[in-house]
């Protein structure tokens, strides 16, 4: 049975370098992509050598996977869960919290290859 994922960056990335294990779980399972981390996935594509062309092979992604953008209630849940983090001392990188967030308030299981996203209470995980 397929499950419903957002995808973080790092997993976006390998998708797009068509690394195999992830192209079968992404055509495996419904995917969704972040607004963070589209933003993230641009980033990187401007900051390269090759600018073009990864800019047109974020497009594509942002063509194909239906994306979720940030909201009012992604905003609470963010506050939520950076204040978690801060009384249990385990930070992480805001962009990944905002992610969180999304994965949270849409139910959504999050792949990512960050161990930290296991510090977030309630959020489904899995490595890929």
């Amino acid at each position: 049975m397929a499950e419903e994922y957002l995808l973080d960056t790092n997993i976006v990335s390998a998708f797009i370098d068509k690394e195999a294990s992830v192209v079968a779980q992404v055509q495996a399972n419904s995917v969704f992509l972040s607004s963070i981390v589209l933003g993230e996935l641009y980033f990187g594509a401007y900051k390269s050598g090759r600018v073009t062309l990864n800019v047109a092979r974020v497009e594509v992604v942002e063509h194909s996977i239906l994306l979720i953008e940030c909201d009012g209630k992604t905003a609470k849940i963010f506050g939520e869960v950076k204040n978690q983090l801060r009384r249990i001392g385990r930070p992480i990188p805001e962009n990944d919290i905002w992610i969180a967030a999304t994965a949270l308030q849409h139910d959504l299981i999050l792949a990512s290859r960050d161990a930290h996203f296991q510090a977030v209470d309630g959020l489904k995980v899995e490595i890929w």
